[in-house]
């Protein structure tokens, strides 16, 4: 309910100066009663018809309708009621009504609704005096609030605690609003407050103190120190907030209540010790004190149920860890705080192995990455989605462990080659990154993975992790023991060679099955369901497994029709070939031996490609990679070891450096980077800064003038009306129309404030201007603007809430309607310019990951394409325009987006505050890429979980691309342009 507050001595106001303590939704289709009907009700019907007649009138005050005519008929015949229903309404209507007439003076009816409040804070009924003390909270009149005094001075005696503490936050907010009525409020309170037993009265009574009388409130406290902790949690709060602000207004008193604040740790509520630990942290930055704190933070976290609490408390140990000195003690309770673990959530265990991660030490790893292997073995044994992220999770933190800590990673290969065979194919591959990372950075972890690599190669059952382990062992097989192995275990996963004749042996025999050999059980007697005997056969046949489940992993993938797999293979071979070939440089016939069996395999796939044996045929792009192999291994020459050898590891190393960066940054892993300071860099001491207005008290005044007389100063920036609120000011009506309007629209997390200001043009007074508003998309009009009288020449503010569901394009559409003093013609109306919201003041940049990245191009259904139009010319500039105009951050790295080369793909991300994701690819090109200004073809595809999004991003784009003017080409010079008009002449 909207509670009129108009200003004393003040005529007019606008609804931007009403107060509002409660909403009430009203329907656009309610049909209100007219004035004699609501008469009627009042004065002949029962209590239910009363409160039902109330119930409307309250909806049509608060929506702006005049109601001053029936304000006697509710004293009249609602007042005297006990109904406690009606009562509480009565409540409601006494806020919505407005209890002043148009010059500001109270209306001569309120004192009749003084004298019944004056009786109900004297009624027997605890319920009746409490609500009524809760109203009397929320009146801004002092004459109606001036002869209640007594009786809300008498409910601080009461025997019921209920009234006491709503008496409590009367006085208070009387005092505050009003202190001529209460002065000795403080007194009063503070003598209540020594007598006080009941803990929510206490609690409001301190409350008080705290606000309006501290050193009352410490002098309570002093005495009462050393019982703190057995108080309630609700007073505990206010005393931590007490001790918060005394301490930082007078350091001097941190020694007074500091050990307070350690006791309050040990609360039994979650909440105090919350506030306490972060009180604790700002009094005092030794490390007994963090420790404290931190210790705290991690039993709230632990013991906590609700994830959103978890994660609040986790962003504070964040937060604790970037403070002086709490890294070292937070390095210390790493395995406490790895006890986070146990939670369900996946953002909290993603949260808590991240700032492990950073804290870990030599000191306790091995401590860590026996816990994490426990953790894995648990993950093992679920299925669920969460499940298979968290072992990615878990995967991607030992493996940052073992290359910053290469002494353990003995312990953690054995663990993570287990992930190979996984059913999730993002965690074999994540566990298939660190082994390439590992094997080439750890020499010393070479043999033991390419051993585990070799036991598990038969057991893995995705095609992509099958090629790339078949690629790290090839790499990487540095003998000829193991050269071997790797050959014998890729005949093994292709079956019996060539495979073109053994599959067709195989359906001969399958057709060749004798029809009838089934084996038949003997027939036996069976009972029915009415007691009489039938017979019944059976017949099983014998088991037989079904097709291609007992043929071997890398067989099965060909005959399916995956034949990339075959491309893949074929340079793992060759990188096989050329290992060998550097450990045998001088023996011809066991190289030739390798090399012929390799190109009986590459043969044989070939061969199944081409048969139309698969279940599709052999692409032509594949078979040129296979035949090119086939022939460089037929023909082999010394080139190859620097090719397949040298020149691999260098690109891996390579590659492998551009992303050490990205595998080391988790969510809060961020690093802040150091100032560094020059030694003969001036200090600023700003205690003895001067405080000019022409330096702002923060210049050094020798660096200043030095500068000032080099002239190097920096030059006062020009204002700015973009960054400003007026450059958000949007002109609604035209300078002739008879009402001016312009509104300033001010965007909020979840809803939209319009404030429209209405000027009188005319000469008339101009009575019952309305500002009516309709929306258009996910908007949803909250209040109806009130109606005011506008004079000539004068103005008004209304302010309108405009709720936002969505991140959609929305438009408001408003008019003005009025009525002109002394016509006898129809309401007139003014039509406004219409307000359109835009979408990027609800998109933030967003962050992803490549394999986020995938997951999300992938789920989305809702795709936007966009082409490329637009003046500019430099293709880098161009991705930084449309980055900026749409909020979206660049996830490709800048090394990606160096050089010039005529072509340019990049992937943007941008989050919403309603939890939606968007994201962009964008591949774009020159059109003549040796021309400086040749123009720039493309698209922008743009992918989204809705559809509004989708559209109104790609809106946004076209408008930016309209709006965008590029560099103008460069000027011909004089000496061209006079050749070019001599050639023209003699043609």
């Amino acid at each position: 309910t909207s509670v009129r507050n108009p200003r004393r001595n003040k005529p007019k106001m606008s609804s931007a100066e009403q107060s509002c303590y409660t909403l009430i939704h009203v329907p656009t289709d309610t049909e209100f009663p007219s004035e004699q009907q609501l008469k009627e009700k009042f004065e002949k019907g029962d209590d239910k018809a009363r409160v039902e007649a109330l119930k409307k009138l309250i909806l049509m005050c608060m929506n702006g309708d005049k109601v001053q005519n029936l304000i006697m008929f509710v004293i009249r015949f609602c007042l005297p009621s006990n109904d406690h229903t009606l009562k509480k309404l009565l409540l409601n209507f006494w806020e919505v009504v407005p209890k002043t007439n148009p010059q500001g003076k109270l209306l001569q009816e309120m004192i009749l609704v003084c004298d019944a409040y004056r009786k109900d804070l004297q009624h027997p009924n605890e319920f009746v005096r409490g609500s009524t003390l809760r109203f009397l909270c929320k009146l801004k009149e002092p004459e109606l609030i001036e002869p209640l005094m007594p009786a809300i001075r008498q409910c601080l005696e009461h025997r019921h605690s209920y009234v006491r503490r709503n008496a409590v936050c009367a006085i208070f907010t009387i005092y505050r609003n009003f202190e001529f009525l209460i002065p000795d409020a403080p007194e009063v309170v503070s003598t209540f407050l020594e007598a006080e037993q009941d803990a929510s009265c206490k609690r409001n009574a301190f409350m008080m103190l705290l606000h309006v009388d501290q050193a009352r409130a410490l002098d309570f406290l002093s005495n009462c120190i050393e019982q703190v902790t057995t108080f309630g949690d609700i007073l505990q709060l206010i005393i931590v907030e007490l001790i918060y602000k005394v301490c930082h207004a007078n350091p001097l008193e941190r020694q007074r209540f500091i050990r307070c604040v350690y006791n309050l740790l040990q609360s039994s509520s979650g909440a105090v010790r919350y506030e306490a630990a972060g009180t604790l942290v700002t009094l005092s930055q030794a490390p007994a004190a963090i420790r404290a704190a931190a210790t705290a933070y991690i039993e709230l976290i632990v013991k906590e149920s609700d994830n959103n609490i978890k994660l609040i408390v986790l962003d504070r140990l964040i937060d604790l860890r970037q403070s002086t000195g709490g890294e070292k003690v937070l390095q210390e309770l790493v395995m406490d705080i790895m006890r986070v673990l146990t939670a369900p959530g996946l953002e909290v265990r993603k949260k808590t192995l991240s700032l492990a991660l950073e804290l870990v030490s030599s000191r306790n790893v091995e401590d860590m990455v026996m816990f994490l292997k426990k953790e894995i073995a648990k993950s093992g044994d679920q299925n669920a989605d969460d499940a298979s992220k968290y072992r990615q999770e878990l995967v991607r933190t030992l493996h940052t462990a073992t290359i910053k800590f290469p002494d353990v990673a003995v312990s953690i290969v054995p663990v993570l080659m287990e992930f190979l065979s996984d059913e999730s194919e993002q965690v074999a591959s994540y566990v298939l990154q660190f082994v390439r990372e590992a094997i080439h950075k750890l020499p010393h972890l070479k043999a033991t993975i390419i051993t585990s690599l070799l036991e598990g190669l038969l057991f893995i059952q995705k095609p992509k992790i099958l090629t790339a382990s078949l690629w790290i062992l090839c790499t990487f097989a540095d003998t000829n023991d193991t050269i071997h192995q790797v050959l014998g275990l890729v005949k093994k996963s292709l079956g019996e060679l060539p495979i073109v004749e053994s599959e067709l042996r195989g359906a001969e025999g399958q057709e060749n099955v004798v029809p009838g050999s089934e084996e038949k059980k003997p027939i036996r007697p069976m009972v029915t369901a009415d007691g009489t005997y039938a017979t019944q056969s059976a017949i099983s046949s014998s088991t037989t497994k079904r097709e291609g489940e007992d043929r071997p992993p890398l067989r099965r993938f060909l005959l399916d029709g995956d034949f990339f797999i075959a491309a893949s293979l074929a340079t793992s071979l060759s990188k096989l070939a050329a290992n060998h070939a550097k450990l045998n440089s001088g023996k011809k016939k066991q190289m030739n031996v390798l090399n012929g069996e390799l190109i009986f395999i590459l043969g044989s796939i070939v061969h199944l490609g081409k048969s139309g044996l698969a279940k599709t045929n052999m692409s032509d792009d594949d078979v040129d990679r296979v035949m090119t192999t086939i022939r460089v291994l037929a023909d082999y020459g010394a080139e190859m070891e620097e090719t397949m050898i040298e020149k691999t590891r260098a690109s891996l190393e390579m590659l492998l450096s551009s992303q050490k960066g990205e595998l080391r940054v988790g969510e809060s892993g961020e690093r802040k980077a150091r100032e560094r300071v020059q030694a003969d860099k001036t200090i600023l001491f700003t205690q003895l800064a001067a405080r000019g207005d022409a330096v702002g008290g923060t210049e050094n005044m020798f660096d200043l003038s030095l500068s000032q007389a080099l002239g190097t100063a920096n030059k006062t920036a020009k204002f700015d009306f973009s960054s400003s609120k007026l450059g958000k000011v949007i002109q609604l009506a035209g300078f002739s129309d008879p009402i001016y309007a312009e509104a300033y629209v001010n965007v909020n997390q979840y809803d939209i404030v319009l404030d429209v200001l209405l000027v009188n043009q005319t000469a008339d007074t101009l009575q019952n201007v309305s500002l009516e508003l309709s929306t258009v998309g996910d908007l949803k009009l909250v209040d109806k603007p009130t109606p005011c009288i506008l004079a000539p020449a004068d103005f008004a503010n209304i302010k309108a809430t405009v709720k936002v569901a969505s991140t959609e394009n929305g438009v408001i559409f408003s008019m003005i309607s009025y009525d002109v003093r002394g016509a006898t013609s129809d309401r007139n109306a003014v039509y406004l310019q219409d307000i359109r919201i835009d979408i990027m003041d609800y998109i933030v940049p967003g962050t992803a990951t490549d394999a986020e990245f995938r997951k999300m191009w992938s789920d989305f259904e809702w795709e936007n394409k966009v082409a490329v139009h637009t003046s500019i010319t430099d293709l880098r500039e161009y991705i930084d325009h449309l980055s900026k105009v749409t909020n979206m951050k660049i996830l490709t790295p800048e090394s990606a987006l160096d050089g010039s080369c005529g072509f340019m793909a990049a992937n943007l991300c941008a989050h919403s505050i309603f939890g939606e994701d968007a994201i962009a690819n964008v591949s774009i090109e020159k059109a003549n890429p040796l021309e400086e200004y040749s123009p720039i073809h493309g698209h922008i595809r743009i992918r989204a979980k809705s559809q509004g999004m989708a559209l109104t991003l790609g809106d946004k784009i076209n408008v930016a691309q309209r709006e965008r003017k590029g560099p103008k080409p460069a000027p011909v010079p004089q000496q061209e342009v006079e050749e070019g008009m001599e050639k023209l002449a003699v043609n």
